[in-house]
């Protein structure tokens, strides 16, 4: 069960939001960015400055301040001179009460003197090996900084899926042309997708809410890399992967696949997405007007908290169906009520999709899912194809 999401009228990237008549009340302010990248090495400073000296691209040798037993050993950073040893001892702090593990990503508050507020960090601590059989493993510890704690920790697994593709890039690229101009794209990249996507679709964004639901396969032709990437996050970031039954999950994406004429094609012919065969329906449609009213004002971190709600409210739904369901194994009033469910809730269509695969093994919920449906064919659900 997803755990409840914080309200909207809760501020998320410093900026005091409303949400109850659908507004938001927002201070403009820059979104800053940060990176830093350092080189850890346990068992003492002076081992640690030398090896990060030979080792690793673009090191300035500067340590942690001595008393640990480790070294961190600045690689790059955009941070100004003046602050980076601030997060580089707020860094030292955390590792020295072993509050990091290798390849899991963690987000803190961060008081750093410019610019002169709290923000967000994301931070990982990174294992390569080296190619000599027998080598001491090169460990890393990544910093990402922007926006507010829990902002960020809102991405915290698209920052994960980033920090992997840093990992081959340490291992094998060049500081210059490869490492560095990756770790400056870190905002664009992993935080940005979800508001591109929302300013690019608009109106039509309730045809990918409802695919994502729906675990239904989009296409993209004649769209340059960027926008392919950015459609295959918003599409991951709004499925409830992670969020039902993963048996559920792989019976639904299997049944929607078969169903070859639900396949979505978002075509970029004209520079505008065109959508084909994509369906959607009153639930997305309502929430699409959600995302686009502040659309032009939001932040990107925002619309990110929008989308949780968005699941959040679809877990709820099925869970109000499957009770529903439960009850009406043995109550024809509870039947009748799980169909008014389904007519109101403006989502039906993918819920009893959901319920359908769930409960096939189950001869009795499964009685009264195909009874539902009986039901439902003659009416049908109100949705809209594109």
């Amino acid at each position: 069960m997803l755990a409840a999401q914080s309200s909207l009228a809760e501020s998320i990237d410093g900026d005091e939001l409303r949400s109850e008549d659908g507004e938001e009340r927002r201070t403009e302010k820059p979104t800053a960015n940060y990176y830093c990248l350092y080189v850890y090495q346990a068992g003492g400073i002076s081992q640690c400055s030398e090896n990060a000296n030979e080792g690793s691209p673009g090191s300035s040798g500067a340590d942690s301040p001595p008393g640990d037993d480790f070294s961190l050993s600045l690689v790059d950073t955009n941070l100004p001179a003046e602050t980076e040893p601030e997060l580089r001892n707020f860094m030292a702090k955390r590792l020295s009460r072993g509050a990091m593990f290798e390849g899991m990503g963690n987000v803190a508050s961060v008081d750093l003197s410019y610019p002169e507020c709290s923000l967000g960090c994301y931070y990982c601590l990174i294992q390569q090996m080296d190619n000599e059989p027998g080598s001491q493993a090169l460990e890393h510890v990544v910093c990402f900084i922007g926006g507010s704690e829990k902002g960020l920790d809102l991405f915290r697994l698209e920052l994960d899926r980033y920090i992997e593709e840093l990992k081959t890039k340490i291992q094998t690229g060049n500081l210059d042309s490869d490492i560095r101009p990756y770790l400056s794209s870190w905002f664009e990249d992993s935080i940005l997708p979800i508001q591109r996507i929302v300013t690019l679709f608009q109106e039509k964004l309730a045809y990918l809410l409802h695919a994502a639901l729906s675990y239904t396969t989009v296409e993209m032709t004649n769209s340059d890399e960027r926008t392919k990437n950015d459609i295959s996050s918003f599409l991951s970031s709004a499925s409830l992967q992670g969020l039902v039954q993963e048996g559920t999950m792989t019976s639904l994406c299997i049944a929607m696949t078969e169903r070859q004429h639900h396949t979505v094609t978002v075509d970029f012919r004209e520079g505008q997405p065109e959508l084909l065969n994509a369906v959607s329906n009153r639930f997305c449609e309502d929430w699409m007007q959600f995302f686009i009213n502040s659309y032009d004002g939001g932040s990107p971190f925002l619309f990110r908290q929008k989308l949780e709600n968005f699941k959040l409210k679809a877990i709820q739904d099925m869970n109000n169906l499957k009770r529903l369901i439960r009850q009406a194994e043995s109550s024809h009033h509870a039947l009748f009520r799980c169909y008014n469910f389904l007519k109101n809730c403006g989502n039906g269509d993918i819920l009893l999709q959901m319920v359908k695969v769930e409960h096939s093994e189950m001869p009795e919920a499964s009685s009264v899912v195909a009874v539902l449906e009986e039901f439902i064919q003659e009416e049908g659900f109100s949705v809209h194809n594109c």
